[in-house]
């Protein structure tokens, strides 16, 4: 999706910006915030925070980085400052959920063996450690840079690779793991 561009200008309300801001990015950012919460009704209260969040922050917003990386640094770190609150560390949700993609396969086998296969991959991804977990998400979900993801994360370059690289190693032990015992 192209990257939206905001000119400073009276003519444009702050609610009229962070209106198309939501239509533009609130999927997406659902999708991120629930990578580091795993619960579905958190992430959607989370996403509605972190656009309130934007639209009180919104003069504050100088255009020295796109849009988007603004609004995702805001998203993340609202979402690790839940993920530290009392409330997250002491409150035990006891419903599970997970967001599945669509299938495309034609047989109702094919959709079975894919759909455990992508279940399999969304828990492993959502289990790993949030260093990973976040790095594997921006690159293989959002396909974001390396130079992107550094730079929202503010980190170098090479701390994502690596993250990238040893994420990707964690994710296929615990696969075959996984595949081992079910054989």
């Amino acid at each position: 999706m192209e990257d939206m561009i905001i000119a400073p200008s009276k003519a444009i309300k702050a609610e009229q910006i962070v209106d198309d801001l939501m239509r533009a990015y609130g999927q997406e950012i659902l999708q991120l915030v629930y990578a580091y919460v795993h619960d579905k009704a958190i992430a959607e209260d989370l996403t509605q925070e972190i656009f309130v969040k934007c639209y009180r922050s919104l003069d504050s917003y100088k255009g020295k980085s796109h849009i988007k990386t603004w609004l995702w640094r805001i998203a993340i770190n609202h979402t690790k400052d839940y993920l530290k609150s009392w409330y997250h560390q002491h409150v035990y949700v006891t419903e599970d959920t997970y967001l599945h993609t669509m299938q495309t396969t034609s047989t109702v086998e094919q959709r079975i063996v894919q759909q455990d296969e992508d279940t399999a991959l969304a828990n492993a991804v959502m289990d790993l450690p949030i260093l990973y977990r976040e790095v594997i998400y921006l690159f293989y979900f959002e396909e974001w840079k390396i130079q992107e993801i550094a730079k929202m994360l503010r980190t170098n370059s090479n701390t994502v690779k690596t993250r990238l690289r040893k994420g990707k190693m964690l994710l296929k032990n615990r696969l075959e793991e996984s595949q081992w015992r079910n054989d």
